[in-house]
């Protein structure tokens, strides 16, 4: 669900728990400008959901469809984004996160980062992905 602000800015929460609590949103535009946080392929109970437990590329089709769910809401698509981030618990799976990357981006192909980092917030993830837009007006 969006929220619009005053000053044009808009904000996508995803319904978890923990937005009002961290304060942050799955998305904010301003402008032509998207940012999404931080996506993960989470469930309620904040673990993986059934189906992509251990599985990174599925992990990071998951939290792409939902990055893209969030980019839709304000109006802009996978084909805006101009930036993605990548966070990986074991940079050894690094083909099977990118390839799932790929699925999404081959034609867009968007200044992308991958990096290993030593845990995110549930064990059971895997994958986090952050995605930067730019709302191209004359499509």
């Amino acid at each position: 669900m969006s929220e619009q602000q005053p000053g044009g800015r808009v904000l996508v929460s995803s319904g978890a728990v923990w937005e009002p609590l961290v304060g942050y949103s799955r998305a904010v535009r301003v402008g032509a400008q998207v940012w999404v946080a931080g996506t993960t392929a989470a469930g309620p109970d904040g673990r993986a959901v059934a189906g992509t437990a251990g599985d990174p590329a599925a992990q990071t089709r998951e939290a792409l469809r939902r990055v893209r769910a969030a980019l839709e809401e304000v109006g802009a698509r996978l084909s805006d984004v101009v930036r993605t981030r990548l966070h990986v618990t074991d940079i050894s799976r690094w083909e099977e996160v990118g390839r799932a990357h790929g699925e999404f981006f081959a034609d867009v192909r968007p200044a992308a980062t991958m990096v290993e980092v030593s845990a995110l917030i549930d064990p059971t993830l895997l994958v986090e992905v952050e995605v930067d837009a730019v709302v191209v007006t004359d499509r």
